[in-house]
């Protein structure tokens, strides 16, 4: 009898996306990917952000993981920082905060909050276009589900299209200690957390 094959122990990690790169390994159309950034086997991108968003994208290469963290019954929080045209209003925000109604649904209600100042983050490549007749402002926002380029389609319902859109946190998970492009792998122990952490998402 074949000797049983070890299980190869799980991996995560957690990426620092750049603006313009695709949350996938191929392209046919040649266009910028993970594998440019990512040289580590049999990874998987844990969800996704769009070609023109950035910020933390996990891989990892245990399918359960990637179902936990996709499912959107288990209602993860998301962190994102959002630059928008113009100034939101306060009714602007409590909008976001109850639940804007797209096309596909009523969203979650969201944890929103205007930043009295700029975050600290690297210039984007290419940069925002300035508009000295069109002022920007910042948001944090906290969603618990993932639908189809959410965040933009919800600024935009109240008025303020999103310019730059950089998620942040998953969970627990940051960006902290990355560059854009960058990537570390999680410690045993921030996996056993990051489990944990989705076990009582469920509950």
């Amino acid at each position: 009898m074949a000797a049983t094959r070890a299980r190869e122990p799980t991996c995560v990690l957690r990426f620092w996306k750049p603006y313009g790169v695709l949350s996938q390994f191929t392209d046919p159309e040649g266009r910028p990917t993970l594998a440019q950034y990512i040289p580590v086997r049999n990874v998987y991108s844990a969800g996704r952000l769009d070609y023109d968003s950035e910020g933390l994208l996990l891989l990892t290469n245990s399918g359960a993981l990637i179902a936990r963290l996709t499912n959107p019954r288990y209602a993860h929080p998301k962190t994102y920082l959002v630059q928008v045209e113009r100034v939101p209003s306060e009714a602007d925000l409590d909008q976001l905060r109850r639940g804007i109604q797209l096309k596909d649904g009523l969203t979650r209600p969201a944890q929103v909050r205007l930043l009295e100042t700029p975050p600290d983050l690297p210039e984007r490549t290419p940069p925002i276009r300035y508009r000295a007749n069109v002022p920007t402002a910042w948001l944090r926002i906290t969603l618990t589900e993932g639908r189809k380029r959410q965040v933009r389609r919800m600024t935009a319902a109240i008025g303020h299209p999103t310019l730059r859109l950089v998620r942040v946190a998953i969970g627990n998970i940051t960006l902290d200690g990355l560059r854009p492009g960058e990537y570390r792998a999680l410690s045993p122990a921030q996996i056993a957390a990051l489990w944990r952490a989705l076990r009582r998402a469920n509950r």
